[in-house]
């Protein structure tokens, strides 16, 4: 299927103007912020949204706290923006997690966590394991109900609650399940779709190559690289959207499998015709990006609700 014609608008504006590899860091997530609030999904009413800090361990950590209307205690769903552990925030990706607030009715916390060049690997997934945990222990804090609590991201972000997911099988906390957005799950070697998409598709060779040299980590480390992880059975059941147009196409729908293989409940899906960035970022142009946002909203809602 070729890319769809609202995406391909879209493409050729960014084509024109300035790429984000050329810019600087604090540049290139004031343009990365923008874009999504211009091109991503309106953000829809919800019972409150509340900025604070949460405890980390190199200080506090920022997080936006999505409230449902109504009365709880609401189930929990631990949110990681993507953008290649260098730009993205709550901002970039406010609209989904408003309508995942709204339509699960779960309070969302959406993490600000450390990112490179200003911190080092591993300061990402650090923040989002110290998060997770947090909220598991003071869920009631937040008006969430500590038995059911999921974790979610995109991009970047889905590498981490991969990394959240595999650490609470490890170290005895119980995640409802994990929502892996076009994640990044392998860096320690090409995948076909790279070859196939690294060029002109939104995150290209040059952008990649530009966040890995402002966090450079250690490919063969499984929080790089969760993909290397020997065994993922018992890992909390998952649910991988992939695009047909995304150089790391590949990294998602074979860690996909590799869940499965170990036993794994696993919906896996990708949407044809999309590209990188239409679920969280552009999914107010991407044709598919909202439909993909109420499918997690689906898969959310029938996970909290079987607990």
């Amino acid at each position: 299927m070729p890319i769809d014609p609202n995406t391909q608008a879209l493409l050729d504006a960014i084509a024109s103007a300035t790429p984000m590899h050329e810019m600087t860091v604090e540049q290139a997530r004031r343009a990365f912020d923008k874009m999504s609030v211009r091109s991503g999904l309106p953000p829809v009413e919800v019972g409150d949204v509340v900025e604070r800090t949460i405890p980390g361990p190199a200080g506090d950590i920022a997080v936006r706290v999505y409230t449902p209307k109504g009365d709880g205690p609401f189930p929990v769903l631990v949110y990681f923006p993507g953008g290649g552990f260098v730009v993205g925030s709550p901002e970039s990706v406010h609209g989904p997690c408003t309508v995942w607030c709204a339509q699960v009715g779960a309070v969302v916390v959406s993490v600000n966590y450390r990112k490179g060049p200003e911190n080092a690997f591993p300061a990402a997934s650090d923040d989002a394991i110290a998060v997770t945990r947090w909220v598991g222990d003071h869920a009631a804090e937040l008006g969430g109900d500590p038995s059911r609590i999921a974790v979610a991201g995109d991009s970047a972000g889905g590498n981490l609650a991969a990394v959240v997911a595999i650490d609470a099988r490890d170290n005895g906390y119980r995640l409802a399940g994990q929502v892996l957005i076009y994640p990044a799950t392998d860096i320690s070697k090409p995948y076909p779709s790279l070859k196939e998409n690294g060029e002109g598709k939104f995150l290209t060779f040059d952008l990649l190559r530009w966040f890995g040299k402002n966090y450079p980590s250690d490919p063969k480390d499984w929080r790089s690289s969760p993909m290397l992880v020997d065994d993922l059975s018992g890992v909390a059941p998952a649910f991988v959207v992939t695009a047909e147009y995304d150089p790391i196409r590949d990294q998602g729908e074979v860690y996909a499998q590799r869940l499965a293989d170990a036993g794994v409940a696993v919906q896996a899906r990708r949407y044809d015709g999309q590209i990188h960035a239409f679920v969280a970022n552009l999914a107010g142009v991407a044709s598919l990006g909202k439909t993909a946002v109420d499918d997690i909203a689906e898969y959310l809602d029938g996970t909290f609700h079987d607990e």
